[in-house]
């Protein structure tokens, strides 16, 4: 018994292996690809040892979306307004493709956690407070459907560009400069966050 608790222990910090190899998996293979046991293994631990931290595979897809939730609204925070939290919402999707892909899949994960609530919580804040800082002329009528058009375009360039479906049309730009010119040709420049 004393060589599996040291086995399963051995890492320090297990929940965080967990996480890690999980994300290795989502980004190579997807979550259908995902399961604790295979996890486990990887880690080089009992089969017992991921459940004892996430419970079950929809707990370890939960926290994969709180933490990307909450890595997602700190690179929101840094932007200094709603064109660049644009360009931080494509270079995010990019560098973190694991967590994009399980945060906007809300059949992976509990929708209703706290931790998840509270990060998705700040994200939203994040980009609503982008879309405050328009001018009126800028956001046209309702705030909120300012910012369902603002997300709709990033997420959906950041969508497409994970997807691979804007190779073509790239053709080899960095994709935050592509992201910029892009807003440039759908707002007007009253609206433009970023002239």
């Amino acid at each position: 018994m004393n060589s599996e608790r040291e086995r399963t222990y051995h890492h320090g910090d297990l929940r965080r292996v967990i996480l890690d190899a999980a994300l290795d998996v989502l980004a190579t293979n997807g979550p259908g690809a995902l399961s604790l046991r295979d996890l486990a293994r990887r880690a080089g631990v009992s089969h017992a040892a991921p459940a004892h931290h996430f419970k079950d595979r929809t707990g370890l897809l939960t926290a994969v979306a709180a933490e990307g939730y909450a890595l997602f609204a700190d690179a929101l925070a840094g932007a200094p307004d709603l064109r660049e939290r644009g360009v931080a919402y494509v270079r995010f999707a990019a560098t973190h493709p694991a967590h994009f892909q399980v945060m906007f899949q809300p059949d992976l994960h509990r929708t209703d956690d706290p931790d998840l609530l509270a990060a998705r919580a700040r994200a939203t804040d994040a980009l609503r407070a982008g879309v405050a800082d328009l001018p009126p002329a800028g956001r046209g009528e309702d705030d909120r459907l300012a910012g369902v058009a603002a997300w709709s375009l990033a997420h959906g360039f950041a969508t497409l560009l994970l997807s691979g479906n804007l190779a073509d049309a790239m053709e080899g730009r960095d994709p935050e400069a592509a992201f910029r010119s892009l807003t440039g040709l759908i707002f007007t420049p009253e609206g433009r966050a970023g002239d």
